[in-house]
């Protein structure tokens, strides 16, 4: 009986949670008070300012996945497929998901950093006291910022990726860039692009969820803020993991 008591005080737990984690996710997307000039300064903190470092893991994730695929492609006599699955593994996994985590660093510890100083000092408070909802000054903006941002910085890194894996091939696996560039885009097809890119969005979603909950929920003193941070980057990355399987299953089986 006490093992019985304990998974179902484990199982409400959990249920509780996740429904008061949807709770705050339905009220942040239609939060009233919603400002665009706060939407503005968001895309650009998440979006724009991300830029450099999911560009340039893109640029080295493709590159290195043309050598592994040429080295492994060698074994059966297919080197020349090494163009078209660096493209579609890029498209379909690697863009999205390593642009996901990238802006999970980035994005989620910087989200709930600042939103959890704001609980220390009572600046929430102060938002309450004016009468202004502190979903609509502080989660809506970041919440929709990062669900129009990331799948942008995912179609970006994607070119991003199929250049280097361009540049690789072309310098170092004998490849005219012609050559190159037609068997990247012969496999193609429009619903890898556009499944990595709807990816993106919910990953962006999960980022700035993860950042505006766990800020909004620190502790008191630094170390309650730091927790909070440590706490969002973790859950982002894990539910952009848990994410990627459950999307990838639903697109393509």
């Amino acid at each position: 009986m006490n093992a019985l008591a304990a998974l179902g005080r484990v199982t409400l737990r959990v249920v509780r949670g996740v429904g008061q984690v949807a709770i705050f996710a339905a009220r942040g997307l239609a939060a009233p008070g919603f400002h665009p000039a706060l939407l503005a300064r968001q895309l650009l903190r998440i979006g724009w300012l991300s830029l450099p470092v999911v560009g340039l893991t893109a640029l080295f994730t493709g590159a290195a996945l043309a050598l592994q695929i040429n080295s492994g492609g060698e074994r059966f006599q297919a080197g020349d497929v090494v163009p078209a699955i660096v493209a579609i593994g890029m498209v379909r996994e690697l863009g999205p998901v390593l642009g996901g985590l990238m802006v999970a660093a980035r994005v989620a510890s910087s989200i709930a950093a600042e939103i959890g100083s704001m609980r220390v000092s009572e600046q929430i408070d102060a938002l309450v006291t004016l009468s202004t909802d502190p979903m609509g000054w502080l989660v809506t903006p970041r919440l929709w910022a990062a669900i129009l941002s990331v799948p942008v910085l995912v179609a970006v890194g994607d070119a991003i990726g199929i250049m280097g894996g361009w540049l690789v091939g072309t310098t170092a696996l004998g490849f005219t860039s012609q050559a190159y560039i037609s068997n990247s885009w012969a496999y193609l097809e429009s619903w890898d692009v556009l499944s990595g890119l709807i990816k993106g969005a919910v990953f962006g979603a999960i980022v700035a969820l993860a950042g505006c909950w766990f800020g909004m929920h620190a502790g008191r003193g630094a170390e309650g803020v730091g927790r909070a941070t440590t706490n969002a980057v973790v859950a982002a990355s894990v539910g952009i993991l848990a994410a990627n399987f459950v999307l990838t299953g639903l697109f393509f089986t």
